[in-house]
C-alpha cells in the first residue's frame, strides 16, 4: 500500500476496480450479519462502500467487536457483486471489498443521537452534538451543496466583471435598523467597536475610491431574534456594488447570476426566466405582501363598489365609516364548496385570530322562468340537454354574503373577478394597511390548499418603488423605511417640495428587493451620492447635522471629494441555499448554527469571562437582578 490510510475514497470504487487491492478508511455506517457473513458499510465524506468479512477470515472476530461510528481502516480486494445483489442507488453498488485486514483507528462511545437515517431529534441535542448531526446524509449533502453554490457564485461574479474585496470586521457602530454586536476596546477605555451589520458604508467607499465592480461573500452580524429564514447573530450575503449604473443596470447584472445558480442547483425544477418588476404599492394591492410568491397565480382585487350603499350591511357600514376603508377580494378558483369555504373561515378564526373570512361561491342552475320547464328539459336528448345548459344556465352565488348582496351585484363581481362554476372568493374588509398582510396570508393559504401554487418551480420578481419614508408610530415621527443611503426619486427637488407628512410618505426611492418563491433574497438601492441630498434626507428623518457627521463622517467626507453614481444589492447566501436545498429552516443549511436563544450549545457561547479580562477592558458588570420566589 502506498498510503497509510487509503488508496481510494469510499465513493469512487466501481466495476473498473474489480481485482485491485485497495485500502479504505472511514466511519462504520452500519453493520449487518447475514447468515455468517458480516457486512460493514464504510462511510467517508465522498460516499459509502460495502465491505464483507467471512467467518473463516482471521479478522472476523475483530470485526464482530466493531460498532457504529467507529473509525476503521480496511484492506482487501475489490470484487463484483452478484447481479441480484447490485444496489443501483449507490455509486459503489456494483462492487464490495472483501476484508483481509481491519484496523480500528478510533472507537466511539454510545451516541447521543443516531447518525444512520434521518430521525427528527430535539434541537438542543442536535446542536450540542453538531459534529455528529453533520454526519447525517441530508445535512452533510446540504453543507456540501452550500460550498458548491458559493463557489459557483464567485465564478459567476468574476465572469460578470466583478472583483472580490474584503472589508473590515471591526468597525464603528451605526444606526442601520438592528442592534449592533459591540466589542470593547482594551487600548481605548470606554470605547467600542461594532461588528458590521453589513458592509454598506465600506462598499460605497470602495466605489468612491475608484473601483468599479465589487463583490464579497460577506459575513454580517445583527443582534436580533432568530427566525426560520435567518440565524441569530450572523449570516452571509453576496454583497455587490457597482459604479455609474442605473437601477436597470443592477438588475441586468444580477439576474443572470441568480438564474444560472438556480438552473445549476435547482435539481430539475423549472426556473422562470422572467423577472417581473412590481411596484411596492401594487405588490400589497395584488398579493398583500412585498414578498409575493408568484408561483401562486391568485391576484387580489378591490371590490368596494359592489358593496357600497347597501346589500351586505356589514361591509357597507365599514365603507361608510372611513374613506380609507376598502373591501378586497381573494379569488379562489376551484374552491367553490361550502366545506372548503368553512375550512378557510375556521383557519381565519383559530389561527389568525380574525372575526372570520366572508365568502361567496358559485354554482350554475337553470332559471325557473327559462324557455322550457323542468319536465320539458328532462325529455330532451343528452346532446340537446348540454346545448340548452350551455345557452341558458345562470351563475348563482351561494353563502350569506351573496344572499344579502343580491344576484345582480354578485354577478357583476363574478365577472370582474373572471370566476365561474365551482369557484369562490373570500373577502378582507377595513383599512388596507391593517388587513393587507392577513389577506396575503389568506391568498397563500388558498393557493396551497387548492394546489394552485406550482411547487416544482422557482419564480423571481423585483419589488421596486419603495417608500423613502414611513411613519414611526412608537416615536410619532417620520423615519427611513428602507435604507437611509438610498437616492430619493426626484432628488433634492423632491425632498424640498414635500411640505407635509403625507407628501413625505408619498415619496419613492430607488430601492428594490429581489424575491424568489415568497422569500426576500435581498434589498438593494441606487445610493445617494450627493452630500446635500444626504443632509436633507437625514434632516427629514430627525437626524441633526452633527449626528450625521459623527455617525457617517467617513461617508460624508468621501462624498465631498467626487463620488460616482452607484448602486448595489446583497442577496442572502443562506436563504439562496435554503431554497435550493428545499429546506424550511436555515439551520439545515448552516454548518454550526445557534439555537433560537442565540446560544452556541456546541462551544458554550456566550459565556462568562474572568474578572481579569473585564479589568483589562475597563468593564464593570451591571447585571439585572434575578427574581426569586418570596
Amino acid at each position: 500500500m502506498t498510503h497509510e490510510y487509503r488508496t481510494h475514497n469510499c465513493g469512487e470504487l466501481g466495476r473498473k476496480n474489480v481485482g485491485e487491492q485497495v485500502r479504505l478508511s472511514g466511519w462504520v455506517h452500519r453493520i449487518r450479519d447475514h447468515g455468517g457473513l458480516l457486512f460493514i458499510d464504510l462511510r467517508d465524506h465522498h460516499g459509502l462502500t460495502q465491505c464483507v468479512v467471512e467467518p473463516d477470515s482471521g479478522e472476523f472476530a475483530k470485526a464482530e467487536t466493531v460498532h457504529a461510528e467507529w473509525v476503521v481502516r480496511i484492506d482487501g480486494p475489490v470484487v463484483a457483486r452478484d447481479e441480484e445483489a447490485i444496489n443501483r442507488e449507490l455509486a459503489t453498488g456494483e462492487i464490495e471489498v472483501r476484508i483481509v485486514k481491519l484496523e480500528i483507528l478510533s472507537k466511539a462511545e454510545e451516541l447521543p443521537l443516531p447518525v444512520f437515517g434521518e430521525p427528527d431529534y430535539p434541537e438542543d441535542i442536535r446542536l450540542k452534538y453538531r459534529f455528529l448531526d453533520l454526519r447525517r446524509d441530508t445535512l452533510h449533502a446540504n453543507i456540501v451543496k452550500r460550498s458548491q453554490i458559493i463557489s459557483s457564485m464567485r465564478n459567476r461574479m468574476v465572469q460578470q466583471g466583478f472583483m472580490e474585496y474584503q472589508t473590515p470586521i471591526l468597525t464603528a457602530s451605526s444606526p442601520e435598523g438592528a442592534r449592533d454586536f459591540l466589542v470593547p476596546s482594551r487600548v481605548h477605555p470606554g470605547k467600542f467597536y461594532a461588528l458590521p451589520q453589513a458592509p454598506q458604508q465600506f462598499k460605497q467607499l470602495i466605489m468612491m475610491a475608484g473601483f468599479d465592480r465589487y463583490f464579497q461573500i460577506a459575513p454580517c452580524f445583527r443582534d436580533e431574534d432568530a427566525r426560520a429564514d435567518r440565524s441569530p447573530g450572523e449570516f452571509y450575503q453576496l454583497d455587490i456594488e457597482m459604479s455609474f449604473v442605473t437601477q436597470e443596470d443592477v438588475f441586468e447584472a444580477i439576474e443572470p447570476v441568480l438564474l444560472g445558480l438556480f438552473e445549476e442547483f435547482g435539481e430539475g425544477k423549472k426556473v422562470a426566466e422572467e423577472f417581473p418588476k412590481i411596484p411596492f404599492d401594487e405588490a400589497f394591492r395584488k398579493y398583500g405582501s412585498d414578498k409575493p410568491d408568484l408561483r401562486n397565480p391568485i391576484e387580489m382585487q378591490e371590490v368596494s363598489e359592489h358593496f357600497r350603499g347597501g346589500g351586505f350591511g356589514i361591509f357597507a357600514g365599514i365603507l361608510d365609516k372611513d374613506e380609507k376603508n376598502a373591501i378586497w377580494a381573494i379569488p379562489a378558483p376551484t374552491g367553490g364548496s361550502r366545506a372548503f369555504c368553512d375550512r378557510m373561515n375556521g383557519w381565519a378564526q383559530k389561527e389568525e385570530k380574525q372575526p372570520g373570512l366572508a365568502y361567496i361561491f358559485w354554482r350554475r342552475t337553470l332559471p325557473i322562468d327559462g324557455p322550457i320547464d323542468q319536465q320539458m328539459f328532462e325529455n330532451l336528448s343528452q346532446e340537446k340537454k348540454l346545448e340548452y345548459w350551455e345557452e341558458h344556465a345562470i351563475y348563482e352565488g351561494a353563502g350569506p354574503v351573496a344572499k344579502n348582496l343580491g344576484p345582480e351585484r354578485t354577478e357583476e363581481m363574478r365577472k370582474q373577478l373572471k370566476l365561474g362554476e365551482g369557484d369562490a372568493v373570500f373577502f378582507a374588509a377595513g383599512n388596507p394597511k391593517d388587513f393587507a398582510e392577513f389577506a396575503g396570508r389568506a391568498r397563500n393559504r388558498v393557493g396551497s390548499e387548492l394546489k394552485l401554487t406550482r411547487e416544482d418551480e422557482f419564480r423571481f420578481c423585483w419589488i421596486v418603488d419603495f417608500p423613502m419614508y414611513e411613519w414611526d408610530e412608537e416615536n410619532k415621527k417620520i423615519d427611513f423605511s428602507h435604507n437611509p443611503f438610498s437616492m430619493p426619486q426626484g432628488g433634492l427637488e423632491a425632498l424640498e417640495a414635500a411640505k407635509t407628512d403625507e407628501d413625505l410618505l408619498a415619496l419613492k426611492a430607488y430601492q428594490y428587493d429581489i424575491v424568489c418563491n415568497g422569500i426576500e433574497l435581498s434589498s438593494g438601492a441606487i445610493r445617494n451620492h450627493l452630500p446635500e441630498i444626504m443632509y436633507k434626507a437625514f434632516e427629514i428623518a430627525g437626524y441633526e447635522k452633527e449626528v450625521l457627521e459623527e455617525k457617517f463622517g467617513g461617508m460624508l467626507r468621501a462624498l465631498q471629494y467626487g463620488a460616482p453614481p452607484h448602486g448595489g444589492i446583497a442577496p442572502g447566501v443562506d436563504r439562496i441555499v435554503m431554497l435550493l436545498c428545499g429546506e424550511p429552516n436555515i439551520r439545515e443549511v448552516t454548518m454550526f448554527p445557534m439555537n433560537q436563544q442565540a446560544e452556541d450549545l456546541l462551544m458554550g457561547a456566550p459565556d462568562t469571562v474572568s474578572n481579569e479580562q473585564l479589568r483589562e477592558l475597563h468593564i464593570r458588570l451591571n447585571l439585572p437582578k434575578v427574581k426569586t420566589d418570596s
